[in-house]
């Protein structure tokens, strides 16, 4: 018996179409890649960002001492309830050095030298608030060598920057700003007006 091959024409064109679809997404992803290697060549892909690396407790030397500074207008007398030594500093300004573990107990019993910005600390040793979580109570705060620069400012300006300080520093702007006028050094009655109700004191009998 002759076998007989019949060709289905309808079978032949699916085969085509096929062909031409694949040709078609061949080109299209050839094209994709050529215009993603494009915008990499361009520099449109961002560098990554560096994560800052945080401070573990096991990097600090906990018996390391930190220079602290005295945030109140006059004698500033602090004592440990660990240990009992006692810290005196008798001027604005002055200085005393403390060990870390003595500031991290401070912090626990004593919060507010730092709630009130007694204890204040040079800019190179502000690394010491973060570690010990403290940041809230200096974000605003008026550094030591800065203090007598803001009687200097814009009338308005010195009244937005009182507006956020804490209690402590308001109470040390409020005593500095009667020395100076009591000295002649602030004349201006516009500002002295607006530090009495900033302040809420009287600076000047009247």
């Amino acid at each position: 018996m002759d076998s007989t091959v019949v060709k289905d024409e309808n079978t032949g064109k699916k085969d085509l179409e096929t062909k031409k679809t694949v040709t078609k997404s061949s080109k299209t992803m050839a094209k994709t890649a050529e215009i993603t290697a494009s915008k990499q060549e361009a520099g449109d892909v961002e560098e990554p960002v560096k994560a800052t690396k945080p401070i573990v407790a096991r990097e600090v030397d906990m018996n390391q001492y930190i220079t602290v500074k005295n945030g109140f207008q006059g004698r500033l007398v602090y004592k440990s309830k660990r240990t009992g030594e006692k810290f005196v500093w008798d001027a604005f300004g002055d200085e005393q050095e403390m060990q870390i573990s003595e500031l991290k107990n401070a912090r626990n019993s004593s919060k507010d030298f730092f709630r009130n910005n007694w204890f204040m600390f040079d800019e190179e040793n502000m690394w010491v608030i973060s570690f010990l979580g403290l940041e809230q109570y200096y974000k605003h705060a008026i550094p030591i060598d800065k203090f007598d620069d803001i009687f200097s400012m814009p009338v308005d300006k010195v009244q937005n920057i009182i507006s956020e300080l804490s209690d402590g520093q308001r109470k040390s702007l409020a005593y500095r700003a009667g020395q100076l006028i009591s000295e002649g050094k602030i004349d201006s009655n516009k500002m002295i007006s607006m530090l009495e109700s900033c302040l809420g004191i009287e600076l000047i009998q009247k």
